[in-house]
């Protein structure tokens, strides 16, 4: 369910469904699909049977700074599904499960303020316990995404992206490729590689308030009562005016602290290079 106020008791966050997912991506030229679904690995039941779609999920979990991030989590079984959701809330365990089980997982859009506040401490783990960040994802703005292009170069992170989207008009919006991948399997290991490649767009004002007007009309088919919210309707531009805003600070604010922290271990390691070479001599 969404977590807007009020409306969170009727409305979902997504009405999509799997094979229409499937399909329009298909028709769009993507070679192989995936869908990471928020804590859910509900697609499977509709796609398992094509070989091209290989499932994923976006957990849900809690950093040791009480903060939280989504983990984009690709190539699972349903026996890891269980594995994850049990652990998300104890990040070590969490890590090490994925690590053990090898699968390939990133850090998602760590300079939105989607799931919340952010920690100094965080990204210090987005340096040394993941091997990938989102750098491209189709709803986050162009600086959020800049900004964890830059996290991923300084830190010599794979780079993913993602549409993230919770409406058919944005599907594909953003995507990865490895290039010369012939299979399933040749892309999984491409990505594991670092061979991933974003592609795509960022998001933006107009992209986000004409999703959100989507998936009110979905609401509305799906339950006709609650056409009764409809005035509230009206209130959606000012509403993602509001988080544009939010986010724009919120991207600002981190990538500065960021960035000055990177400076200064910079700074720190040209200095204690030549006392190095001194003490060598």
């Amino acid at each position: 369910m969404c977590e807007v106020p009020v409306v969170r008791a009727v409305c979902r966050e997504c009405y999509n469904n799997p094979l229409a997912v499937y399909e329009r991506l298909k028709q769009s030229g993507m070679d192989l699909v995936t869908i990471t679904d928020h804590d859910s690995i509900g697609a499977v039941e509709a796609l398992r049977s094509h070989p091209d779609f290989f499932l994923s999920e976006e957990v849900s979990c809690t950093l040791p700074s009480g903060a939280g991030l989504h983990v984009g989590v690709y190539d699972v079984s349903e026996h890891d599904h269980i594995e994850i959701q049990r652990r998300r809330d104890d990040f070590e365990s969490l890590i090490a499960y994925l690590n053990q089980r090898r699968l390939f997982f990133s850090a998602n859009h760590v300079f939105s303020s989607l799931t919340g506040w952010r920690a100094a401490s965080d990204f210090a783990l987005f340096e040394t316990d993941f091997p990938a960040i989102e750098t491209l994802n189709g709803h986050m703005l162009p600086l959020a995404n800049r900004s964890a292009a830059d996290l991923a170069a300084f830190a010599s992170k794979f780079e993913v992206g993602g549409s993230d989207a919770h409406a058919m008009g944005s599907l594909g919006c953003a995507f990865t490729e490895v290039s010369g991948a012939r299979s399933r399997q040749e892309y999984l290991d491409g990505l594991r590689h670092g061979q991933g490649k974003v592609m795509g767009q960022s998001g933006g004002y107009w992209r986000v308030t004409r999703d959100v007007y989507a998936i009110a009309c979905s609401m509305v088919r799906e339950l006709p009562l609650t056409l009764a919210l409809a005035p509230l309707f009206l209130a959606v531009p000012l509403v993602t005016l509001g988080n544009l805003a939010r986010e724009t600070v919120f991207a600002q604010t981190w990538s500065a602290r960021y960035l000055h922290s990177v400076r200064l271990r910079m700074a720190q390691r040209a200095a204690a290079e030549p006392a190095t070479a001194e003490e060598a001599a």
